[in-house]
């Protein structure tokens, strides 16, 4: 009885850490800005959402793509199309924040694209905005690499 009590656990606990690692795979499944084709803030007149068809992964993230062209540009240039800031809201980037950036409400600046939380927000960053991104510049190293919520 005790070994069959033994077996039952350890099938159980493999299980369990069979469960945890694929889990831990998928904590990196969501795509970058929630989808958008970075390429298309540079192209369209509105971003467009890219799809599972056209995907690039860079620096850890998976992009999306609306078609083929999109990728293939991302792909022979990408620092220039990830958004600043890996997409966190750069007017909260500039006073030492991680907020998500929502991807429809964006700016290209001197051929970067720069997300902000929302249009109120937005409207706070675009009173300044050379001077946000100067201070959003300054912070970014400081605060790359650190857990939103400890900010």
């Amino acid at each position: 009885m005790k070994i069959k009590t033994f077996l039952i656990t350890l099938v159980m606990a493999v299980a369990g850490l069979s469960a945890h690692a694929a889990a831990a795979e998928y904590a990196h499944s969501l795509p970058a800005v929630q989808g958008y084709d970075v390429v298309s803030y540079h192209t369209a007149k509105r971003p467009l959402r890219g799809n599972g068809h056209f995907t690039a992964v860079h620096d850890g993230a998976t992009y999306l793509f609306a078609n083929n062209d999109n990728l293939q540009t991302f792909k022979s240039n990408p620092d220039k199309y990830v958004p600043a800031y890996n997409g966190f809201c750069a007017f909260g980037v500039s006073v030492g924040k991680k907020f998500v950036g929502d991807p429809e409400v964006w700016r290209v600046v001197d051929g970067k694209t720069y997300l902000n939380l929302d249009a109120n927000i937005q409207d706070q960053w675009l009173k300044d905005t050379s001077g946000r991104i100067k201070s959003a510049d300054a912070k970014w190293a400081g605060i790359k690499d650190k857990n939103p919520a400890s900010l």
